[in-house]
């Protein structure tokens, strides 16, 4: 395999986890909408019943940004256009910024990213397509790769990260109604629509206990993830919503500080109910990423045990 072929895929995972990182935490819906008869006050009524309205439209047009502020290399920012869709969940996203490249000098200026099914496939573009056999391309069925790998842990792991990357909207508003400090700031203009804004914020563990798939985890690996992210200085997350006059968040954003730096979230939501037909490319015009990975360490080991004989 070419050592730019192997960059590619590299381009192809940082891609998958910034969508992982871009969609947050996995939240119970049950709880937003048990919270309009629990909890009394203006605030919550609204945000429920924006909950409410956001979980039956299930999609919308989307825009989203991340600016990432850290010591080092890492800092950098992402933008990604398209639809997004929940309940089944899917997404057609274009993928443009500093940190798909992530000073990667073979990596597309932008990609197009597609889930279906709990499948993501990215588009490498035509380089990497003659390079590939003509295909153009990657597949990655995270799933699908831990089941075959009989790792228990790994399985979970993946498992989480579907979780996550499947989160919406109406998910985000579920979570913002948990927070202890909830308010209305007033009324503002975004994108040119008078909206209402309202914000919140969430600690550490309080995140952790709406978090349904951590569940997943057993008691010592999820010691284990608590005691990660407190050493990253991780306090809690300040969330702002801001609802249009029909009800829908026009607006969402998402800040979280550590100690080495900070990252900030908007996306910017449109027309809910949108129809998006979604399909997976062709199979002949896709290369599965993992298999791809899987014969190329078949091979290396092949190779290492040629060498060790001929020693």
């Amino acid at each position: 395999m070419r050592k730019s072929t192997w960059k590619r895929a590299g381009v192809a995972l940082t891609a998958a986890g910034l969508v992982a990182g871009l969609a947050g935490c996995n939240d119970d819906k049950a709880g937003a909408a048990g919270a309009k008869a629990g909890d009394p006050g203006n605030v919550t009524q609204v945000l429920t019943a924006a909950f409410e309205k956001t979980s039956a439209a299930k999609a919308a047009k989307v825009k989203m940004t991340m600016s990432l502020e850290v010591v080092g290399a890492e800092s950098g920012t992402m933008e990604m256009t398209g639809v997004q869709g929940w309940d089944p969940g899917f997404m057609d996203y274009t993928i443009k910024g500093s940190m798909l490249s992530a000073g990667n000098p073979d990596a597309p200026e932008q990609m197009r990213m597609l889930m279906l099914d709990n499948v993501m496939y990215m588009d490498m573009g035509e380089k990497q397509a003659a390079e590939m056999d003509g295909k153009r391309w990657m597949k990655l069925d995270m799933k699908a790769a831990a089941d075959a790998s009989g790792d228990k842990a790994l399985q979970k792991a993946m498992t989480g990260n579907l979780d996550q990357m499947n989160q919406d909207p109406a998910q985000q508003l579920a979570l913002l109604l948990d927070s202890p400090d909830l308010k209305h700031v007033g009324a503002e203009k975004v994108n040119g629509m008078e909206t209402e804004h309202y914000k919140g914020t969430l600690t550490f563990e309080q995140m952790l206990k709406a978090n349904k798939s951590l569940e997943l985890l057993s008691k010592e690996e999820h010691d284990q993830l608590i005691e990660n992210v407190k050493k990253t200085g991780l306090k809690g997350y300040d969330t702002e919503v801001w609802v249009d006059k029909n009800g829908y968040p026009a607006r969402m954003d998402i800040a979280m500080e550590m100690d080495e730096g900070k990252v900030n979230i908007r996306a910017d939501y449109s027309d809910y109910g949108t129809k998006a037909a979604v399909q997976a490319p062709p199979a002949d015009e896709t290369v599965d990423l993992f298999k791809m990975l899987q014969d190329a360490g078949e091979a290396l080991g092949e190779g290492a045990g040629t060498e060790g004989a001929q020693g």
